[in-house]
């Protein structure tokens, strides 16, 4: 049944469905028509409110977990009330204040995305994400210093000034010279690229016959981009923190599914791929349970925003993963705050 829009719902029905929905996503308890006809309730006697309470789980809006229960949102309904009731309540000055500082906070690039993915935890009682920026740094020099028989170090030199080493197998057999030439040859190729662009055009030149090299120096490069090429893969894309925010007593009451949502958090590139569906939103982007297949089977949510460069460019995806039931109209601005911080940082 398609959910109907919220101007199709009477006044009193949509002031009914607004303090289930508020009621569940404080409580996680099925909300009953004894607390709607209380303090803070409505002006309207139980067998009112259950006519209307009945009304709306028959467009799909509400669900009664047990024939004697009250009522929380379902899917749909929470998709309703995210998208044209919610009131959204912007971070507090102490909650803005703890985002800037710890993103801020003096260190590498990874440090401050760990950091942040830390206190959207804390902040959000749920699992905090933040999908690395895709960098691809220029490039400037790559020298092949040789260690022992066998094995060599290969020192890359960005533009930028950083400089990271790794250990290279070789051939034992190693002609005099080759690691020389090949270390010359791979410079020269370097300058002002990404490591990408100069793994093609090295690549075609070899290909064709262009490069002077001999086998044994054409070996060392191959050997010198795989190395670095295996270890830009293997780099991880996501950064998750405060998993252990997810097995909440409601939560451990459903093993299944929390056995459920812990896996697919195991699997990083699944929950990035995820993610890097809102890097062309332009504003925060919430998924509700089944919405995403993902994290259909364990019910749960994300809100995820983009955050760009000072050019406007993504660069990465912040964002929060936890029960449907989560504080959406508190979180999806602090993602969202979180969002434009990092892009200030980034620069």
């Amino acid at each position: 049944m398609p959910t109907p829009p919220i101007t199709e719902l009477t006044t009193r029905a949509r002031e009914i469905f607004r303090l289930v929905v508020e009621g569940y996503l404080a409580t996680g308890t099925p909300v009953g028509s004894k607390t709607l006809a209380g303090p803070g309730g409505v002006s309207l006697s139980s067998a009112s409110i259950r006519s209307v309470l009945a009304d709306l789980e028959g467009l799909g809006l509400l669900a009664a977990p047990h024939t004697s229960a009250g009522r929380l949102p379902t899917e749909a309904g929470l998709r309703l009330f995210v998208d044209g009731i919610m009131q959204v309540a912007e971070p507090t000055v102490e909650e803005r204040q703890a985002i800037e500082r710890r993103i801020a906070a003096p260190g590498p690039i990874e440090a401050a995305l760990e950091a942040t993915s830390a206190l959207l935890s804390n902040l959000s009682s749920g699992a905090g994400v933040v999908m690395v920026p895709r960098r691809e740094p220029r490039l400037m020099h790559l020298q092949l210093v040789p260690l022992a028989p066998g094995r060599a170090l290969a020192v890359l030199v960005g533009q930028d000034g950083a400089v990271e080493n790794r250990v290279l197998e070789l051939p034992m057999a190693l002609p005099s010279g080759a690691l020389e030439e090949a270390s010359n040859y791979i410079s020269a190729h370097l300058g002002g690229r990404t490591l990408a662009q100069a793994a093609r055009a090295m690549r075609a030149e070899i290909a064709s016959g262009k490069s002077a090299l001999d086998s044994a120096s054409r070996d060392l490069v191959e050997r010198g981009l795989a190395v670095w090429s295996e270890d830009a893969a293997a780099r991880p894309v996501l950064i998750v923190r405060g998993q252990a925010n997810l097995l909440d007593e409601a939560a451990l009451t459903d093993l299944e599914r929390v056995r459920s949502l812990l896996d697919d958090l195991e699997n990083k590139q699944s929950v990035a791929d995820l993610l890097d569906t809102a890097r062309e939103a332009q504003s925060t982007r919430i998924f509700i349970g089944s919405e995403n297949r993902l994290f259909a089977l364990s019910g749960s949510s994300v809100i995820a925003s983009p955050y760009r460069d000072r050019e406007g460019r993504v660069v990465g995806v912040v964002g929060v993963i936890g029960p449907t039931r989560l504080n959406y109209a508190r979180v999806v601005p602090m993602v969202d705050f979180t969002a434009q911080s990092l892009g200030k940082l980034i620069g």
